[in-house]
């Protein structure tokens, strides 16, 4: 999501909107809405016409964050989308044309979706204009150091109390863990631990890497 962000930032679209949705986050009808829209009346709860993020995004970009759990059916009609850039609410015959820049994200291996039957393969090409890779944390070890400070800032900031200083050896701790859980885990180990932090400094007894909260355990 940072780098969809900024990558809308730094296009020719970046004072237009940049509207963002997870489609694992919503069941298969409320997503359709979500992207497509409705007219009023168009299922029952419809009280009112809703304008789906495909037209908000007009001009901009849409980021689809976790596109491999999108569904088949939504697949098909995401693609006539990409194809023709129109797009017709539910309950609705009249396409309207969208101007939209789409990046999607995913932390699956989609060529393997293809392979399996669960992602179009046409919707695969078509979405595959231009692939990035970002690496897990545990391979850019040399940025750890970086979010650790900015981490401590906000988790200082969010309990109102002073910033506290990170040991040599704590730090030398987060470097070596592997971080399955990427900058997500990494932010929340930090929060987690700032809370429990008794003393002006962060040491490696305080680190509270299991998500029971139990201090890490270190061997040598």
């Amino acid at each position: 999501e940072v780098l969809a962000t900024r990558l809308h930032q730094a296009s020719p679209r970046a004072n237009k909107p940049f509207l963002k949705v997870n489609c694992a986050a919503l069941v298969e009808t409320l997503l359709e809405a979500e992207l497509f829209g409705y007219e009023r009346g168009a299922f029952t709860g419809a009280a009112k016409t809703k304008v789906g993020l495909l037209e908000g995004a007009h001009g901009g970009t849409l980021f689809l964050d976790e596109i491999g759990e999108l569904s088949l059916a939504t697949q098909a009609k995401l693609l006539r989308v990409l194809e023709s850039s129109e797009v017709t609410r539910l309950g609705s015959i009249k396409p309207r044309r969208v101007d939209v820049r789409f990046v999607a994200a995913t932390n699956r291996l989609l060529q393997d979706l293809v392979a399996q039957g669960r992602f179009r393969q046409d919707l695969f090409f078509r979405l595959d204009g231009m692939s990035i890779r970002i690496p897990p944390l545990r391979e850019r070890t040399g940025e750890i150091s970086v979010l650790v400070e900015a981490f401590v800032r906000d988790a200082c900031a969010a309990h109102e109390q002073p910033i506290v200083k990170v040991s040599d050896e704590a730090m030398g701790l987060l470097l070596h863990h592997t971080w399955p859980g990427n900058v997500r885990e990494l932010r929340n180990v930090i929060a987690r631990s700032v809370l429990f932090c008794a003393t002006p400094e962060l040491r490696i007894e305080d680190i509270r890497i299991d998500g029971m909260g139990d201090p890490a355990i270190t061997s040598s």
